[in-house]
């Protein structure tokens, strides 16, 4: 890199009302199961509304890595897995994203055999893998740990009846995935119930599978012999949604976001409606009209769907931050999720954390600073406040951003947002 550059950064600067209309990418925690769902037929798999963000360049090299050819052109992706022969996904891959563990199930599934290192991503706590390790053993398999890898080996999965200690989405699938091709008929009780597991379910019966329960806490899945290649679009995010609704609603905006479901944010939108916000329902589309001098306090816990999702946490927390009163947001999913609290303190907010709970004291104003994205929700937040802090708020670290929001920038600047990315010496950008 050249001495008068730095790595790339997002400025905003404050004050400008959101209004306009925006369209969502496909959900982020859909299309990447699906790209390693791919991976349990041979033969070319084609995916549609697929988002052009890092994470999923990121699996597309995963499973390049392990053989495949891979095709991704305007929203669409095929994955022609007839190579495929490695079954080892490595550190350096891994490391950068945690749903690269999502290739197991489906290798081992097929081949037999999976080696992938320990998962990376953002640092939201643990996160183990112990409900998948011990799924996939219920299921037969053998599974080593040694030098940051886990290897599982199994010369056929068979059939389990297991109840989840937890409703871990990644364990859901991961299971889901290895089951499909087992002996008999596994049934996994006390399951996630995300709309991207039925998204997940959807593709798995279009290549064969027989899955019944999705969307319900106990999924039944009848192992067949063989899966084969299918078609399928990509479901809206959820998450990229719910983030734009807050960014409008912040800003005293008036913001339509298309291409999703409303019923998939039900508690969410509820939230939005306690706040003040003005919310309006239609088929594939969700209008949001903001008046922060009518927005209040209200109490948030996040928890497993249906309930309030963890991956829209931090945006709320900064329209709770300059909304009037007292608020309690806690933090039920992953333990390290109030990492970037700090950041959010420097543009001005009022926030106490005590374990899994922040006490907000709303209705601060806040002011643009240099801030640090700390995790891929985390940044999408500070960007929130930027969009209605005072002056320039200057964020660092933004490829965290990019690993889940497509063109974020120039979503923005359409509904008429002041954002740019930059380049430039350190010196004079705000």
């Amino acid at each position: 890199m050249a001495p008068d550059t730095v790595e790339p950064r997002l400025v905003v600067r404050g004050g400008q009302r959101l209004e306009g209309q925006v369209t969502v990418a496909g959900a982020k925690n859909s299309a990447l199961k699906l790209m390693a769902a791919s991976l349990l037929a041979s033969g070319t798999c084609t995916l549609h509304n697929v988002p052009d963000i890092q994470d999923v360049h990121t699996m597309r090299e995963v499973l390049e890595y392990l053989g495949a050819v891979v095709g991704f052109e305007q929203g669409t992706m095929t994955i022609d897995t007839t190579a495929v022969q490695s079954h080892v996904a490595p550190y350096d891959l891994v490391q950068r994203m945690r749903a690269s563990i999502q290739i197991m199930g489906p290798l081992v599934a097929r081949f037999g055999r999976a080696r992938v290192a320990m998962p990376g991503g953002c640092n939201l706590g643990q996160r183990k893998i112990d409900i998948h390790l011990r799924g996939l053993a219920e299921m037969g398999g053998q599974v080593r740990s040694d030098h940051g890898f886990v290897e599982v080996t199994a010369e056929k999965l068979h059939a389990v009846d297991m109840f989840l200690d937890y409703p871990s989405v990644g364990a859901t699938e991961n299971l889901l995935m290895a089951g499909v091709m087992a002996e008999g008929t596994t049934t996994l009780e006390n399951v996630a119930r995300e709309p991207e597991i039925i998204d997940l379910c959807k593709f798995l019966v279009s290549m064969g599978a027989d899955i019944t329960g999705a969307g319900s806490s106990t999924i039944r899945i009848n192992g067949v012999d063989k899966m084969h290649p299918t078609e399928h679009t990509v479901i809206g995010d959820r998450i990229e949604a719910g983030t734009f609704l807050i960014m409008g609603a912040v800003t005293g905006g008036d913001v339509e976001v298309n291409g999703i479901s409303p019923h998939v944010l039900d508690l969410f939108l509820s939230k939005l409606r306690a706040v003040g916000v003005q919310v309006q329902e239609n088929t594939r589309s969700i209008r949001a009209v903001g008046d922060p001098e009518r927005h209040s306090a209200v109490d948030v816990a996040t928890l497993p769907f249906p309930g309030f999702p963890t991956d829209l946490q931090a945006q709320m927390m900064v329209l709770l931050s300059v909304s009037k009163g007292v608020s309690v947001l806690t933090e039920n999913v992953f333990e390290n999720r109030f990492g970037f609290v700090d950041e959010l303190v420097r543009l001005g907010a009022d926030i106490r954390v005590d374990g899994n709970h922040a006490v907000i004291n709303g209705g601060r104003a806040l002011t643009g600073a240099i801030v640090r994205c700390t995790d891929l929700r985390a940044g999408a937040a500070l960007v929130a406040a930027g969009l209605v802090a005072e002056g320039c708020t200057e964020l660092r670290d933004v490829y965290h951003v990019d690993r889940g929001y497509e063109r974020l920038e120039d979503k923005l600047r359409s509904l008429g947002a002041d954002v740019e990315r930059v380049t430039a010496p350190v010196s004079g950008v705000c």
